[in-house]
């Protein structure tokens, strides 16, 4: 298939990494990978841009560049990823009702909530319709599922279970041995954790990380928390850490992500409530390099951790759980590796990405066919 790919709410590539832009990288180059011939369909950027009427002429430029590049290009499908009420895909439907090019969205997001308030009404308006144009609506979170069967006919609906390369998160004792004597942490029990120190929920949940490994310490166990990432808000949380857990974590920096592996490799437990998480590929990640999970069981998390098999989830806004649910891990080295096991296997049989992608492939090729026949495309 040729196909233009588009991701109005961040652009392949962008500096800032997220769990969206891994999710949009991975389909992508899923796609490259099975020789389809695939190229991005616009960089324009939506997030909010409906607040910002100086960007609205920008708007139908690019509409119209990308008419053109469909014309001359010639793509049987338009894809779009990860269409919600921040960032509605304000190109796919115009280009694809001209071109009479075939219209899907990957990872479509509904909420009437969004309608209830001025900030997010234009928002909700301009997704819903992108959301009912498009003949083939993938998401890769039930909720969303659910959601979206009240504006769309089932038949025009299909879930697919959010995955990894599992290939490229396997444990490796090298790396465990090598980062150990580079932070100075010994043998000893080791808690990690990854955000961006966003001022945003990021930030709030690696406080929250910081704030339960403080009460375990004050009741007197003895552990290293080791946090990757960077960001604004990283002199808030070295101080705050210095207060919680004087001498007992590290701050390693942004590490890139085809070397995430080393770092879960280096850890007995990853932390991070997750708060608001659509879905969380570090939970992911995590558990296919052998961690046990403790997270908040809210947005997506239930989907890519199963509570008590290979983490532990616990309800959102209490700490004492989260606190309880750490404090068992580290003191139970069996439950440790039996879940840390159970995580790898559940990663590789439920969430490998190449075997989840295949059947919304098969279903994108159903949509070029029906239209090079002339078909029915709803």
């Amino acid at each position: 298939m040729r196909i233009f790919f588009y991701p109005p709410f961040k652009p392949l590539g962008h500096p800032n990494p997220s769990g969206d832009l891994v999710t949009a990288t991975g389909l992508y180059d899923y796609l490259k990978g099975r020789g389809h011939q695939i190229a991005e369909a616009n960089t324009l950027r939506a997030r909010w841009i409906y607040w910002k009427p100086w960007n609205w002429p920008k708007i139908l430029r690019e509409q119209n560049r990308s008419f053109r590049d469909v014309r001359r290009l010639k793509p049987d499908l338009w894809l779009t990823y990860h269409a919600y009420y921040k960032a509605p895909d304000l190109l796919g439907p115009a280009v694809c009702h001209r071109s009479k090019v075939p219209y899907a969205i990957f990872q479509g997001m509904y909420s009437s909530k969004r309608k209830r308030k001025l900030k997010t009404l234009p928002g909700y308006i301009l997704n819903k319709k992108a959301l009912c144009a498009a003949q083939k609506v993938f998401t890769n979170r039930k909720e969303d599922l659910v959601n979206l069967r009240r504006i769309i006919p089932h038949r025009r609906i299909s879930y697919v279970a959010p995955g990894i390369k599992p290939e490229d998160f396997v444990f490796d004792e090298k790396s465990r041995t090598e980062l150990r004597r580079l932070w100075g942490i010994g043998n000893g029990p080791t808690v990690l954790s990854a955000a961006m120190f966003r001022p945003d929920v990021k930030t709030q949940g690696l406080l929250w990380v910081i704030r339960a490994c403080g009460e375990l310490f004050r009741q007197g166990l003895r552990f290293t928390l080791v946090i990757a990432g960077d960001g604004k808000e990283k002199g808030n949380l070295q101080r705050f850490a210095s207060k919680q857990l004087p001498g007992r974590v590290r701050f390693v920096g942004k590490i890139p992500r085809n070397e995430m592996s080393r770092f879960y490799s280096a850890g007995d437990i990853f932390a991070f409530p997750g708060f608001r998480e659509t879905l969380g590929m570090v939970f992911l990640e995590a558990q296919a390099c052998g961690l046990p999970v403790v997270a908040c069981a809210n947005g997506g998390i239930p989907e890519v951790v199963q509570d008590g098999k290979t983490g532990i989830l616990v309800p959102m806004n209490t700490l004492s759980p989260f606190v309880g649910a750490m404090d068992r891990l580290l003191k139970d080295n069996d439950l440790r590796r039996n879940m840390g096991k159970s995580a790898r296997l559940y990663v590789r049989d439920r969430h490998d990405l190449e075997k989840n992608y295949r059947n919304m492939e098969k279903e994108m090729e159903i949509l070029v066919r029906r239209k090079h026949i002339g078909g029915p495309k709803k």
